[in-house]
């Protein structure tokens, strides 16, 4: 994104990953719609919401959060690989890849949107639902059973970080972090289209493969609002739960990319000291894999989610 800052790359073995850098990219969206229609409904309803639905499939309730400007398309593979066994609840954050931005247009964004996704659980009477999230939208399940632990029965978390700011420094604080967070913030906003979409297409290979899936990325990206995407970035940034980590009891997995290249056993090693004082924790990684790690390994992602959601 035109006009950013980043810091030196190598003073963190996690800027050394292309998937780990995507946090500061592009992060999560949340989107639900009721019945057995794929057709979006707002939540609650059009002037007020926070996220749009999209529900298909029957059997067990799982909840899909996709990332930062992304759309709930992300899921569109994952939702046909498992909807003859599961009813899926696919989000799309009010504000990101064309969603108009309902009531993400003023004020937080984060946690007003996972409020919100109690709320739809609720009002849905959904029974434990599995909630999953990436990136981005991995953050927002973590809030969530941190604020409503009764919700979910799971979490099911694909490559996100319980405090993105250690890409910085593994001592990071808030408030360390925060001033460069908000010049971010501010030069997301700023940036005129032509140089933000230039930022945003040369991006995109360090988060997916295919040309065709970096374009969609780009997509993405280019329609969704620029204050909701920017807002939700500095949030994204700026909020820190590994101090909150051993209170969240949901049993919780993460499923993360290996990128070509890359040391599976270093990489594994830099994901689980981040999760080292959470309870309930399992681990899979994913071979030849950037950020979108459903896009780039599309069966071995499903496999994997559907061994866990067992």
């Amino acid at each position: 994104m035109s006009g950013f800052n980043c810091p030196d790359r190598r003073k963190s073995s996690i800027f050394n990953r292309p998937a780990a850098h995507i946090a500061i990219i592009i992060g999560i969206v949340a989107a639900i719609t009721a019945g057995h229609s794929k057709a979006a409904t707002p939540f609650p309803d059009a002037a007020t919401a926070r996220f749009s639905v999209a529900v298909s499939g029957q059997g067990p309730d799982v909840i899909l959060i996709p990332g930062l400007a992304s759309s709930g398309a992300v899921w569109d593979d994952t939702v046909a690989h498992l909807e003859s066994h599961y009813r899926l609840h696919v989000l799309n954050l009010a504000g990101f890849a064309g969603e108009p931005a309902g009531a993400n247009a003023e004020g937080d964004i984060l946690a007003p949107s996972v409020e919100a996704i109690d709320g739809y659980i609720k009002a849905s009477h959904l029974q434990k639902p599995v909630v999953v999230g990436h990136s981005l939208g991995g953050l927002m399940a973590l809030m969530l059973a941190k604020a409503h632990p009764e919700d979910a029965g799971k979490l099911i978390i694909v490559d996100a970080l319980p405090y993105v700011g250690v890409i910085f420094s593994p001592t990071a604080t808030v408030d360390m972090v925060k001033p460069q967070a908000a010049a971010l913030r501010d030069g997301i906003i700023a940036a005129p289209a032509d140089a933000f979409k230039a930022q945003q297409a040369a991006g995109t290979a360090r988060l997916v493969t295919a040309p065709v899936n970096q374009a969609k990325l780009l997509d993405w990206s280019m329609t969704s609002d620029r204050r909701v995407l920017a807002q939700s970035f500095y949030e994204d940034m700026t909020i820190d739960l590994l101090p909150d980590l051993a209170g969240i009891a949901t049993p919780t997995t993460l499923i993360y990319p290996v990128a070509p290249g890359e040391d599976a056993t270093a990489t594994e090693a830099t994901y689980k000291s981040s999760y080292a004082s959470k309870p309930n924790m399992t681990f899979y990684g994913i071979d030849n894999s950037r950020h979108f790690i459903m896009l780039d390994q599309p069966a071995a992602f499903q496999s994997t989610l559907e061994s866990v959601l067992k």
